[in-house]
């Protein structure tokens, strides 16, 4: 499974991208307006950090216009992924950018049918969002479930990748896993917490403990 980092906060991505543990950065017009920094200049800046794709949004609401923006997008490096929401402009969108070569990633996907339109629409990317379906009482991976078996009914012809997105917890991730997910985004503080575990810790100390009472050193 590939794991993406969702933030547009450049500090966090080159410290993430130096653990080799990033294939590829998810940001959106919130994440970036956290910043306060200029919307291109900081995809711009991110797409020189990281190798894989960086999902940049746009923020039209017409299917012409999104096409504009998205191919401006996609001026501004090789590895820009165009972000569109999951409406029907949306994906005459990602139909049209798809078309031309572009790689595309559409958002806000809350159903397998959403999903399934998506597929037909040429997405290299669909994001269901299973945080949101969770805050509702609606199980979230059981969305991803769903659509991992309508896409490998059709493996000749359904080539999106399932990126799973609004992820809250590590069990997110770990179900997602299992699922045969082929993408998850996480916000940084959710991949550190992937890492922990207080046996590791304790572990670790004890270690260290004993290597301190022999008085040795390796350097």
């Amino acid at each position: 499974m590939k794991f993406f980092v969702d933030t547009a906060n450049i500090e966090e991505i080159q410290e993430l991208e130096a653990t080799g543990l990033l294939d590829g950065v998810t940001t959106n017009p919130s994440l970036i307006a956290k910043t306060g920094n200029d919307f291109k200049e900081t995809i711009a800046s991110i797409c020189k950090i990281v190798s894989g794709p960086v999902s940049a949004e746009v923020t039209a609401t017409d299917s012409e216009n999104m096409i504009i923006e998205g191919k401006r997008l996609g001026e501004i490096a090789t590895n820009v992924c165009i972000k569109v929401p999951l409406t029907l402009d949306g994906l005459k969108a990602c139909k049209s950018l798809s078309s031309e070569g572009f790689q595309v990633n559409v958002t806000l996907c809350f159903s397998p049918s959403q999903a399934l339109l998506a597929a037909k629409a040429g997405a290299t990317f669909i994001s269901p969002f299973v945080g949101r379906l969770d805050d509702i009482s609606i199980d979230g991976m059981g969305l991803i479930d769903e659509i991992m078996t309508i896409y490998s009914n059709y493996p000749d012809t359904l080539k999106t990748e399932v990126l799973v997105a609004s992820v809250r917890h590590p069990l997110h991730v770990v179900e997602a896993a299992k699922l045969g997910a082929d993408v998850i985004t996480v916000p940084p503080k959710v991949l550190k917490m992937l890492v922990s575990h207080p046996l590791t810790d304790k572990g670790l100390a004890s270690f260290l403990e004993d290597w301190e009472k022999t008085g040795q050193k390796i350097l």
